[in-house]
């Protein structure tokens, strides 16, 4: 079962979408490459699916943002949980 609801502008989805304190994945349906990117740049989900069904893949990250959780499984971010990050800076006199 999924809700789905209609609306009137681009800028209520866009706030209704990201009102909610879970931000797992999401579904948008549209026709308009330009609708598309300003959900992509805009809609703050883990993971955007964008006028088709969700086909997850190993190669594609996955996780969740806000209360829907923190990092990534999948895809090379994964490894970014095992790394750390260090600077080195030598100067030779």
């Amino acid at each position: 079962m999924a809700a789905i609801r209609s609306f009137n502008t681009l800028v209520v989805v866009i706030h209704e979408a990201n009102r909610l304190p879970y931000a797992l994945a999401g579904y948008v349906f549209t026709r308009s490459l330009k609708n598309d990117d300003l959900h992509i740049r805009r809609v703050e989900l883990g993971t955007l699916w964008i006028t088709m069904p969700a086909i997850p893949s190993a190669e594609m990250p996955f996780g969740g943002i806000k209360d829907s959780g923190y990092g990534s499984e999948g895809g090379a971010e994964v490894m970014e949980a095992y790394l750390n990050t260090r600077a080195v800076a030598i100067m030779n006199g």
